[in-house]
């Protein structure tokens, strides 16, 4: 069964930092693309970071403004998600999804083949 598996979520007061966790199983990840989404209170899901899971490219959405990074443990089957100076804004479920396409498509999508069940952040001012 192919599983990803989120952690990292929690409560933290704006200005602070969190790093998120995608723990994928089940199957070799080699070529696919691994990305993060999250879908704040009431609004729809958007694209936030991906990575290959080489770790040769990676992508971030412009609204994140070099806030955070990505970056994939191919030894413990992992991709990360580092989030610093946190705002409110930031609040959300974010979810992580995995895909044997191109990042290009990959960032542009919701129809991927694997999603986690989400971690919940929630950033207070």
């Amino acid at each position: 069964q192919v599983l990803l598996v989120e952690s990292g979520g929690g409560s933290v007061q704006a200005g602070g930092s969190l790093r998120l966790s995608c723990a994928a199983s089940g199957r070799s990840f080699t070529g696919y693309t691994i990305a993060w989404f999250r879908q704040a209170p009431g609004k729809e899901r958007k694209f936030v970071a991906a990575i290959t899971w080489s770790g040769d490219s990676s992508y971030l959405a412009d609204t994140i403004n070099g806030r955070f990074t990505i970056s994939s443990d191919n030894a413990k089957n992992t991709v990360y998600l580092h989030m610093s100076n946190l705002k409110p804004a930031d609040t959300a479920v974010y979810y992580c999804a995995a895909d044997r396409r191109d990042p290009v498509v990959v960032v542009t999508t919701e129809d991927l083949e694997v999603w986690g069940q989400g971690t919940r952040v929630t950033v207070s001012s």
